[in-house]
């Protein structure tokens, strides 16, 4: 998933759930700063901090890694 689809997920979430960037912060133990940047586009989260978004959320993050071979 690409960053901008991962940001428009965690927003549509929260939206249907109807949480709060205060509240989903507050819950997932993620700064609200940090939180209000990543949905504007401007931050960067690390997977840890994606976890805890997705835990309150009730999603699931999966990490999907390619094999991808240079061209000599």
């Amino acid at each position: 998933m690409h960053h901008k689809e991962l940001i428009i997920t965690i927003k549509e979430r929260r939206d249907v759930m109807q949480v709060t960037q205060e509240t989903l912060a507050e819950l997932s133990g993620v700064g609200l700063r940090t939180l209000k940047q990543f949905e504007s586009g401007k931050g960067n989260p690390t997977l840890m901090t994606l976890q805890k978004l997705a835990d309150v959320l009730g999603m699931e993050v999966c990490l999907k890694l390619k094999n991808i071979t240079s061209a000599k």
